[in-house]
């Protein structure tokens, strides 16, 4: 089986290669940077995962219209080229944030989406361009919209609050009560592998994530463990914080309201639909396994 993946340097892309090839696949990398790329697909390849494409910045400083170019109009690009071939799958990566920067109770497929940053809404403009095609028999569209992807190697918010509590800083955030589901790479990998050997799998909407969501209060103390300490929550009011954080964001300090979102929110999402879909209900590693993984390599 041979499977193209676009933006294959980035940590998910990387990671799900060396998965792939155990596995016994061919992996090829396309570079989308590249102005030959439309030349360099293999059409008989099974697959094309879709991964590349421009992150959410929490600096805000991209212009929206760099959001559109590369995640809309590129992947339109790169799914005209699939329609035209051989390649029977179609795994284009998009993200919770398509739907909603906020969610109340558990994010679902369903949801009316009603993103609110130029990133959600390039995201999702390429979901309705894909949904909006004819496939030709034979071919799948999966569009994969995960959590908070994570995984050995991986930095972002996680090793961030890894180093707060490295350092002996208590955390001044335990006033906020909150839950958030999180994406363990090796959990990511199972699916998409899920995905190409059970060729009975319908196209659809679906959403990845562990099955076990977490506080970021839990977080601190699984990472205090990890790292032998013990847990220091500070229970600050939350009036007080917020007032910190508007400073923020106007001068650089560590916490801005962007930030201090990511680190509060509550965010659930659903992995019901894929379970059901793939048939299966326990995965590979735990929410809690899955972090800890990710912690330990911090320390190395």
């Amino acid at each position: 089986m041979r499977i193209i993946i676009t933006g294959a340097s980035g940590f998910v892309g990387k990671n799900l290669a060396v998965y792939l090839e155990k596995q016994g696949c061919i992996v090829d990398s396309l570079s989308l940077k590249d102005p030959l790329w439309e030349n360099k697909i293999d059409s008989s390849a099974t697959a094309i995962v879709h991964l590349a494409g421009k992150a959410h910045d929490t600096s805000n400083t991209s212009a929206p219209e760099e959001y559109f170019k590369v995640n809309r109009d590129l992947t339109i690009s790169l799914f005209k080229k699939f329609i035209d071939s051989e390649i029977r799958d179609f795994f284009y990566f998009s993200s919770v944030k398509a739907v909603a920067d906020a969610v109340v109770g558990k994010l679902t497929e369903d949801v009316s989406a009603n993103p609110l940053t130029p990133y959600g809404k390039s995201k999702l403009e390429a979901e309705q361009y894909l949904l909006g095609q004819d496939l030709p028999k034979g071919k799948r569209l999966f569009i994969i919209r995960p959590c908070m992807i994570h995984g050995p190697g991986n930095k972002g918010n996680l090793n961030l609050l890894y180093k707060v509590v490295e350092k002996g800083v208590p955390w001044p955030l335990a006033s906020f009560k909150n839950q958030r589901s999180f994406l363990s790479i090796d959990n990511l990998n199972f699916f998409i592998e899920q995905f190409l050997v059970k060729e009975d799998v319908c196209s659809g909407i679906y959403n990845f994530a562990d099955n076990e969501s977490l506080s970021t209060n839990e977080l601190v103390a699984l990472i205090s463990n990890v790292l032998n300490k013990k847990p220091k929550l500070w229970h600050i009011p939350e009036t007080f914080i917020r007032g910190i954080v508007k400073v923020g964001d106007i001068i650089p300090l560590p916490l801005n309201s962007e930030r201090l979102k990511k680190l509060t929110e509550s965010y659930i999402v659903s992995n019901e639909k894929i379970k059901s879909a793939l048939k299966i209900d326990i995965l590979p590693v735990t929410a809690k396994e899955g972090l800890t993984k990710t912690i330990q390599s911090f320390k190395k």
